[in-house]
């Protein structure tokens, strides 16, 4: 054996060792480094929702699971090389802010809307999913759009986001408010209502299942999802922006929307849960 030979396999074994005593930067090699703070740490603390199917809720043996859980397990893997490197923390709407604020977790990932009130208080990674509020009419309805809703009745379920927003943007719209989805599509099919408001992810599914309706271009109430980030952690924030960047290009996300969406709706999660494709509205 030749010394260059010998000296070649010294390094690739050296390379092996360090791949092995760090499996991170096997992980990770084409991300950024992971800031020393949670590099030190060796786990990936996140906060999620627990109470929130399909996004997060527990399973039958109590351990969280969900769209936004395999989020957040799949960072840890990039992090630290194994999914349960990610130590997750349930919260609730109220308390996750607080959460991370205190430095309970180092990140959040718990239906977490980017809003301008929020980012006076934290930080947020890019945009990993979006939604938007669509309408549904007759197939034969000669309704285009909102504009056309004028002197119109439309129907909504009772506690609905999409009440307030109708109330103040189109008072000129009447609202009726049923208890299911059922009872808004007999009203619409009556001709009780000339239009049915809903999330688009579920009116996607319907519009596809049912000849009888048909869904409106008109897109309204766009709001995009971002993972919470604490101000002024900007190494972090690169970090997990990249790591957003991995998971979409390792075509992971339609794996998991196949294991925790309803059938008829994993075609619009997907789609959902590309913000690309979100509506531009003006």
């Amino acid at each position: 054996m030749t010394s260059s030979t010998i000296r070649a396999m010294a390094v690739l074994s050296a390379g092996l060792i360090s791949a092995a005593a760090y499996p991170g930067m096997a992980a990770g090699q084409d991300l950024p480094p992971l800031p020393e703070s949670i590099e030190q740490k060796g786990v990936l603390s996140v906060g999620v929702k627990c109470d929130y199917p399909p996004d997060g809720y527990l399973d039958t043996s109590g351990n969280p699971v969900g769209l936004e859980v395999s989020l957040a397990k799949q960072i840890a893997e990039y992090a630290f090389g194994d999914k349960e490197d990610a130590e997750l923390m349930c919260v609730t709407s109220a308390n996750r802010v607080p959460a991370l604020v205190g430095g309970k977790v180092d990140m959040l990932i718990a239906t977490l809307g980017i809003s301008d009130e929020r980012k006076e208080v934290i930080d947020f990674s890019d945009p990993y999913t979006w939604s938007a509020s669509s309408l549904l009419v007759k197939e034969d309805s000669d309704i285009q759009s909102i504009a056309d809703l004028d002197g119109e009745t439309v129907v909504l379920l009772k506690g609905a986001w999409q009440i307030p927003w109708f109330e103040e943007n189109h008072p000129e719209i009447a609202l009726m408010k049923l208890d299911s989805v059922s009872d808004a599509l007999q009203t619409l099919g009556q001709g009780r209502a000339a239009a049915y408001a809903h999330d688009l992810a579920v009116q996607i599914a319907i519009d596809r299942n049912n000849d009888q309706v048909r869904m409106l271009d008109d897109r309204y109430m766009i709001g995009y999802r971002g993972i919470g980030l604490r101000k002024g952690e900007d190494k972090w924030r690169e970090y997990v922006n990249a790591a957003l960047e991995k998971v979409r290009a390792d075509g992971v996300i339609a794996e998991w929307v196949e294991e925790y969406e309803e059938p008829d709706l994993v075609e619009a999660r997907i789609e959902l849960w590309d913000p690309s494709k979100a509506p531009v509205v003006e």
